[in-house]
């Protein structure tokens, strides 16, 4: 009986810690084993439903994020590569950064080997470039990695909110 529960429990909880979705082939067949009352089932389903409905807002969530993450990335790392390529020239840079939305100053920006980062949570780091690039280039991949495993997690949670509407 043990060990029928532990395998009963392993194929309910499938896909990262999200329960699947169990297809009612014979809904009467359901409701004869089951200890509950009809409207006590639809509760159930209905609370399952608001479960799916709730992860898939944050997994949502969590999927514009990294979508916006992954350019801010990718802009710094162009940024490293120019600032990589102007470190033996002896002329400064002259830029324009953005101090506020719409609102831009202009900037001389010696030759230099060193770039601030900005960690989050109020931490900036200065790295060399050389570490800097290393340390984005890992961001990055991680933070497409994740992209990739949130939107595998939407479609899971698709199928069985699908599953579950059928019901």
């Amino acid at each position: 009986m043990a060990s029928t529960q532990v395998s009963t429990e392993i194929e309910n909880k499938n896909y990262l810690g999200i329960p699947k979705a169990v297809f009612l082939e014979d809904v009467d067949s359901y409701m004869k084993n089951s200890d509950e009352n009809a409207e006590a089932a639809l509760k159930k389903l209905d609370e399952l439903h608001n479960k799916y409905k709730y992860m898939e807002l944050n997994l949502n969530t969590k999927k514009e994020r990294l979508k916006a993450q992954i350019p801010d990335i990718t802009k710094s790392l162009d940024i490293i590569s120019h600032l990589q390529n102007k470190k033996t020239s002896s002329e400064a840079m002259e830029t324009r950064f953005l101090l506020s939305d719409q609102v831009y100053a202009k900037a001389r920006v010696p030759p230099t080997d060193k770039v601030c980062l900005w960690l989050g949570a109020n931490i900036m780091l200065e790295y060399n470039l050389d570490d800097a690039e290393a340390l984005l280039r890992k961001n990055q991949a991680a933070a497409g990695e994740s992209l990739k495993q949130v939107e595998e997690q939407l479609s899971y949670i698709t199928e069985q909110t699908t599953t579950l509407e059928v019901n």
